[in-house]
């Protein structure tokens, strides 16, 4: 899909992880409709470096591999990442997670149909190691008068239900730049600062 990267932050690498980026790498081929790029960021650890020396990036995608000499928390890796892209909009996906085929076709609509949106979540289906459901996340602004507005997360909603995450989120980057991107400073809440911080500057 054309002004969209993925971006991938990994700060190490094991057989878990390996394995978590086949199928999370997977998922974004499987896309019926594909971003335009995919960004690999990662620290730069003699381990993380030795894997992608080696690593054969997948044809199908434009995919390119970044290495932060920085700082190698996720907020510092997504924040890099954002740096050097060249797109409108782009998406976070951690390595443990998967896109649904349809998610890149189906935002494609969404964002045609509302222009002036900054963020859109997706919904979320939580599952256990071994694929068993476990619940949905970004699922209560669809609730009646959970919000102010149906479908719409609004900062006051925030201030009192905090379960939203961002993972597989497509973000338009000039309001993530605008708002001071992600806090690293911030160990575990990161995620619920940052949209507290975008709702409260009137992100839609």
């Amino acid at each position: 899909m054309s002004d969209i990267s993925v971006i991938i932050p990994i700060n190490e690498i094991n057989e878990t992880i390996k394995e978590y980026l086949v199928k999370c790498i997977q998922s974004i081929n499987n896309q019926n409709v594909k971003p335009e790029k995919v960004y690999i960021v990662h620290a730069d650890t003699k381990e993380v470096n030795n894997f992608f020396k080696s690593w054969e990036k997948p044809e199908e995608l434009n995919l390119e591999v970044l290495v932060n000499k920085d700082k190698t928390d996720f907020c510092s890796q997504v924040n890099y990442a954002v740096e050097n892209i060249d797109t409108e909009w782009f998406s976070i996906l951690e390595v443990d997670d998967e896109y649904s085929k349809n998610w890149f076709k189906n935002v494609k609509i969404y964002m045609e149909a509302y222009d002036d949106v900054d963020i859109f979540l997706p919904l979320v289906v939580d599952v256990d190691e071994s694929q068993n459901f476990l619940g949905f996340t970004n699922e209560s602004i669809w609730a009646m008068k959970f919000s102010e507005k149906m479908g719409e997360l609004d900062n006051n909603t925030l201030l009192n239900y905090q379960n939203y995450q961002t993972s597989g989120a497509i973000i338009n980057k000039e309001s993530f730049e605008s708002v001071g991107m992600l806090k690293p400073s911030i160990r575990l809440t990161f995620v619920y600062e940052f949209l507290l911080r975008g709702t409260y500057n009137d992100f839609r």
